[in-house]
């Protein structure tokens, strides 16, 4: 039997996810928002029986068992932990949360509750094209030294003309390019080679300010535009250009892993390849539809297409097995865990400190939660020497 869904958040995310979850046979029992009016509209919209604004009114219902945390990045700790503590599984949104303390949190009750479903978000490893892609990097298509990986990805902006201030406005709040694309991106490069950054160089910028709608005291702080590299283990270079300023229509990708005689490449969502000085040759064509009920496109067709993949995986998660009762993990161990969450927290870290320093920075993942009393004693400290 399928587990009940408890949605948090109201988002255009939220709008495309619940059709494709009751597609796969799954109930959506209640839905949150920050206010009651938010809460009650996308209930309504979505024929979905309870709404609230209250956290507690949604974890706490026993007819809810999976939680899906796809409101503002600054509740995702908060919301996540306390789900896996009275065991409930949980599907969180990229980021996990706004700073690797907030993922590590996060990894800990992961660990701490190990029966229990916990995942990010990453839809892209359920894209077809990247799954052939990494199928074909592990039986040696393009040889076993990787080179270089080029990522190019360009999308409509962020904001229209008739949006309005949200957190997807602000830069620490969690919004902008670098946040909800660049967390895919890192996380595709590990999916697809096995390997993490030791360190990266990054360009990180907000060109569009305001819109007709936020202007005045309230300006965009959340980047549209960045472009960072990273040097993987074994000495893979990866570049990456995400670009969210330009207004065009439709969203754009393309991503090349070369060695020194051949390279794959997914364009949109076909694989393409060339190797022994041959021809590029079609590994993949996308051919499919969406096999799944959305109502409208107001997300990229990849992350669509990924997302619907990704809950037909956690469908059969949860089905019986003739084998053995209950349910597996299986189906969804190609999935993102809150650790990869942590790593990818650390990297987009590294990016904005190199987008500051305009240097290169190493990539640290958090394994302790910092002393607050020592960073208090140490700020103290750096004052009273600044005032002397």
């Amino acid at each position: 039997m399928l587990p009940g869904i408890g949605v948090f958040g109201t988002g255009p995310l939220v709008r495309v996810l619940v059709p494709i979850l009751k597609e796969n046979g799954f109930k959506i029992e209640a839905v949150w928002s920050r206010t009651v009016q938010e809460a009650q509209e996308i209930a309504k919209e979505l024929d979905i029986p309870f709404f609230t604004n209250k956290i507690d009114d949604v974890l706490l219902r026993k007819d809810v068992d999976l939680i899906f945390v796809l409101c503002s990045p600054n509740l995702h700790a908060q919301i996540s932990v306390k789900a896996l503590g009275i065991g409930k599984h949980v599907v969180c949104d990229k980021p996990a949360g706004l700073s690797q303390s907030d993922a590590l949190k996060m990894v800990r009750a992961g660990q701490y509750y190990p029966t229990l479903i916990s995942l990010i978000n990453h839809s892209f490893r359920f894209l077809p094209a990247f799954t052939h892609m990494r199928k074909a990097i592990k039986e040696n298509y393009i040889g076993p030294n990787i080179t270089l990986i080029d990522i190019r990805i360009q999308s409509g902006r962020l904001f229209s003309d008739s949006d309005n201030y949200d957190w997807r406005c602000d830069d620490i709040m969690g919004g902008g390019t670098l946040n909800l694309i660049g967390s895919h991106v890192i996380d595709l490069v590990t999916f697809l080679t096995g390997r993490k950054a030791i360190r990266v160089h990054g360009v990180v910028r907000t060109f569009t300010k305001t819109t007709e709608n936020i202007s005045g005291i309230r300006h965009i702080s959340a980047p549209d535009f960045c472009t960072f590299q990273m040097e993987l283990e074994g000495g893979t270079l990866v570049t990456a250009t995400l670009n969210s300023h330009t207004a065009c229509s439709t969203f754009q990708q393309e991503v090349t892993v070369c060695s020194n005689n051949a390279y794959l490449i997914v364009r949109g969502g076909d694989l393409f390849g060339r190797r022994n000085k041959s021809n590029e040759e079609v590994l993949y064509l996308d051919v499919e539809d969406l096999q799944c009920a959305v109502p409208n496109l107001s997300l990229p067709r990849p992350l669509i297409k990924g997302l619907c993949k990704m809950v037909g995986a956690l469908r059969e998660a949860f089905l019986p097995v003739k084998e053995k009762a209950g349910w597996v993990k299986e189906p969804v161990c190609l999935a993102a865990g809150f650790d990869d969450g942590l790593y990818v927290q650390a990297v987009l870290s590294a990016i904005r400190q190199s987008s500051q320093t305009l240097q290169w920075v190493r990539v640290n993942i958090m394994t302790e939660q910092p002393d607050t009393n020592a960073l208090l004693s140490a700020a103290v400290r750096r004052t009273a020497i600044s005032i002397s």
